[in-house]
């Protein structure tokens, strides 16, 4: 019945938004005279943020119409290049890109938002390549008759979208999708498969959990997989088109995140409020946006939720050896020729210092001259991929590795 309350409670705190935003709107009207006493602006500015906080959000625009580079903006395209039951390959690119522009294979995170949460980074990327991302379909969306979902099948799609693509393509993988698209490159790289990637950049992945333990971490780890069934897993009600799907409801996971910094979280809204009251709209709106990604969610499915946790953060399969894909161990002494480049943030508190690091000591086959590690200082781990710092000092170095490590095609291994 989780499902069901959490649906009864978003009728009604969709209800209370909307009759706060009405009441906001009145008191903030200039021929409201209470809008003008001490009482009426800092009323409105309430009520305007409880209305934001409350409202309903289904899936984000990426809205990328125009990037700028060196001062001109250019048109971008946006379009959908590859469907699947369970995400689309999406594909950007701007008026003006050189014809041997690399192709980058952003792989976005299932992992409770949307893939929009990474529009930072395709809007820096798509400065200097052409862009496709794994836009991931909320899988309360997925009708039972597609079948399951799992680990396997994310390293599945990964390596069907990298075949899409073409040879030479590069990959940044954020977060939780480093796992699958390291899994991937050495699979592909041990077939011989010509469209393995010519560089891998991991940033922030959780390649080996038990380096620079986070509290997410720890939650991960200290109770068994019965209980995540148990406590974490819900079925999708009726009115949805994957009625009946098991899920890890995308409002539980963002209550896992908001716990996590709650004090920060409040803070936010509370600047947002007094920022409201001095008039500050633009600041003001810059909080909503972010909190407009932010609280924007959708569901994985269970089977996915489950093998990762086991996988990843409970057995450690990876950095041991022992991580699987449809029965056969993936061998990462395959990779010889995919240059890996792994980034992590000094104040990541998600995937910890060393974590990502982990994958450089995995690759004994590769040469070292295609490892490159950097740890970014005075950055979170959305800091890494979104703001200032990822824009002008990490996204460069990610750029010069492309460039020094690109190739058109990769000859199969024989």
């Amino acid at each position: 019945m989780l499902y069901q309350f959490y649906e009864l409670q978003r009728a009604f705190l969709s209800s209370a938004s909307a009759a706060a935003s009405v009441a906001a709107q009145m008191l903030g009207n200039p021929r409201n005279p209470w809008g003008y006493n001490g009482f009426g602006p800092s009323a409105a500015s309430a009520l305007e943020v409880f209305s934001h906080a409350a409202r309903s959000r289904g899936k984000p625009e990426f809205g990328l119409d125009t990037v700028e580079v060196d001062g001109k903006d250019y048109p971008v395209v946006e379009s959908d290049v590859l469907h699947k039951p369970f995400g689309n390959l999406k594909q950007f690119r701007r008026e003006g890109l050189p014809k041997d522009a690399p192709r980058l294979l952003i792989v976005a995170p299932m992992s409770g938002h949307y893939a929009t949460l990474l529009r930072g980074t395709v809007e820096r990327m798509i400065e200097s390549a052409e862009v496709y991302i794994t836009d991931w379909t909320d899988a309360k969306l997925v009708p039972l008759s597609e079948g399951r979902f799992d680990l396997d099948d994310y390293i599945d799609y990964v390596i069907e979208f990298l075949e899409h693509i073409g040879p030479g393509t590069h990959v940044m993988a954020v977060c939780q999708p480093s796992v699958p698209a390291f899994a991937a490159t050495a699979i592909m790289a041990k077939d011989g498969n010509p469209a393995r990637p010519a560089t891998l950049t991991m940033m922030g992945g959780p390649i080996d959990t038990r380096e620079g333990v986070t509290e997410v971490n720890e939650m991960a780890t200290k109770r068994p997989l019965a209980w995540f069934r148990q406590n974490l897993i819900a079925t999708v009600p009726a009115q949805y088109a994957g009625a009946g799907r098991k899920v890890y409801p995308g409002f539980l996971q963002l209550a896992g995140f908001m716990s996590m910094n709650l004090g920060n979280h409040i803070m936010s809204h509370y600047g947002m409020f007094k920022h409201l009251v001095a008039g500050d709209g633009e600041s003001a709106d810059a909080t909503k946006d972010f909190y407009d990604e932010y609280l924007s969610v959708c569901d994985m499915t269970a089977e996915f939720y489950i093998s990762t946790v086991d996988a990843v953060f409970q057995e450690h399969l990876l950095p041991r050896g022992l991580l699987t894909h449809r029965g056969e161990r993936i061998d990462f002494d395959a990779v010889t020729d995919t240059a890996i480049l792994c980034i992590e943030g000094e104040r990541d508190d998600i995937s910890g210092i060393g974590q990502t690091k982990a994958a450089l000591d995995m690759v004994n086959n590769l040469p070292e001259e295609k490892r490159k590690y950097h740890m970014h200082p005075g950055v979170g781990h959305y800091g890494i991929f979104n703001g200032s710092k990822w824009r002008g000092q990490i996204a460069p170095i990610v750029e010069e590795w492309i460039a020094a490590n690109g190739r058109k095609s990769l000859k199969a291994v024989a």
